[in-house]
């Protein structure tokens, strides 16, 4: 499913990233945790596409089978689109637009059918429990009614991979414990991959796996 090998990350002189290597198998819950500081966001960025590790001869990492450094920007930005998924600690929903039209905006930028889009959108806002605010703006909504929403976008594509960014941060506690146990009746209903970075050590325990980070390596 995930396997990237010495991933590397520099800023100038500053070492992010020491090669870092990792494998996730598909369907796995997998949280990475570690002091602020250690690497766990770049990393998760990188293995998400939305940032490049430094440049290595040795340094791979592929999805699905697909080599991801060797794919142009055209080309990767679509294979991201299609197949990962991202729900970050503030849900980045754009407040112009409703529930509904939040959640539809990346089928649309794949291409995707309107109405069609639409059935599939409200399917997943019904299976989260918001069928009486499809048509509520952000500001109208709670915060864990937000990330719910935030987790439908992540979820109309149907990717194989859901990276997760602290994504129970911003949450009263009831609605992190609602959020995380939403993870695994995802992974058991529809076999999508997470990948979690977290401080929550709750939701970092109950994953499959837990991989501590700790001065940009992976010490587990």
């Amino acid at each position: 499913m995930i396997i990237a090998k010495n991933i590397q990350k520099n800023y100038d002189k500053l070492k992010v990233l020491k090669g870092v290597d990792i494998h996730i198998n598909k369907g796995e819950i997998v949280s990475i945790v570690g002091a602020s500081g250690a690497g766990k966001t770049t990393l998760l960025q990188i293995l998400g596409t939305l940032d490049t590790p430094s440049k290595d001869a040795l340094t791979t990492l592929e999805i699905n089978g697909e080599n991801l450094l060797k794919m142009k920007d055209k080309e990767m930005s679509r294979f991201r689109n299609l197949h990962l998924g991202f729900i970050f600690q503030f849900h980045q929903l754009l407040p112009e637009f409703t529930a509904l039209e939040n959640v539809c905006i990346p089928a649309y930028i794949a291409g995707k059918e309107k109405s069609a889009t639409e059935v599939e959108a409200k399917r997943l806002l019904d299976y989260l429990g918001l069928t009486e605010r499809i048509h509520h703006k952000p500001n109208e909504l709670s915060g864990g009614e937000q990330q719910r929403v935030a987790v439908a976008r992540a979820l109309i594509n149907k990717p194989s991979v859901i990276f997760a960014d602290e994504p129970s941060g911003n949450l009263d506690t009831v609605s992190a414990e609602n959020l995380h146990q939403l993870f695994f009746k995802l992974r058991d209903e529809f076999g999508q991959t997470f990948v979690i970075v977290t401080h929550n050590e709750d939701l970092a325990n109950m994953a499959d796996r837990k991989l501590v980070m700790m001065d940009g390596k992976i010490c587990n």
